[in-house]
């Protein structure tokens, strides 16, 4: 009976102080050493991949925004993002309609998503149009009038871009070839040059707008 008592204790005694090592090794010091070499080597990817705006972090370069006035509507003065139609609705962040990450899952000859990407198609003929420059449907990419794999992508397409600058460049009464370089500046090709499509962050490229249009 003692011994089996002992024999227990020693068991129990000896749980306990690998317990104790284990969450001291795992708990603490690992996620130490981790977050000491992400904050030392990648400190901009290891806090988010924030992009500042005024002093203020306006958003991460990874996570889609949308650009919306006070009723609702896309903001025209901004570089739109692709639409952002996913799993569910968002009524945490209102800066983006989705809440759960996620694609529409829709095959491509579902009604509803015909009738998506016809209205999103004539959205963008009837928004980037201007007095001097008609948006044709054959112009616009595909990236316009669909929401990528994650519902969240922050960056477009450069032909998606490009069809947005007379918008731009006219409801902030800026001269054309300005705005048009500014998306220039801003264009990402591929990685490594060979991998993925060329592609430009809306994000960035808003910040870089404001800093424009308040004349930074």
């Amino acid at each position: 009976m003692n011994n089996s008592v002992g024999n227990t204790g020693r068991l129990l005694w000896a749980g306990l102080r690998a317990l104790t090592v284990l969450t001291v090794v795992t708990g603490v010091l690992y996620p130490l050493a981790v977050t000491g070499v992400a904050q030392a080597a990648f400190p901009g990817k290891a806090n988010g991949s924030e992009i500042t705006s005024g002093g203020k972090v306006a958003g991460s370069s990874l996570i889609g925004q949308t650009y919306l006035t006070e009723d609702g509507a896309p903001d025209l003065r901004w570089f739109q993002p692709r639409p952002s139609n996913g799993l569910g609705e968002n009524s945490v962040n209102t800066r983006y309609r989705l809440l759960v990450s996620g694609a529409t899952n829709l095959a491509g000859d579902n009604k509803e998503l015909v009738r998506q990407v016809e209205e999103a198609r004539a959205a963008v003929v009837a928004d980037n149009s201007t007095a001097t420059y008609t948006v044709r449907a054959c112009d616009i990419p595909a990236d316009a009038v669909t929401s990528s794999a994650s519902g969240l992508d922050p960056a477009i397409s450069p032909r998606y871009a490009d069809l947005q600058v007379h918008r731009v460049a006219e409801r902030n009464h800026l001269p054309l070839a300005r705005v048009q370089r500014l998306v220039d500046d801003h264009k990402d090709g591929r990685v490594l040059g060979f991998m993925g499509e060329p592609t430009v962050n809306v994000l960035e490229l808003n910040v870089a707008l404001r800093g424009l249009t308040a004349g930074g």
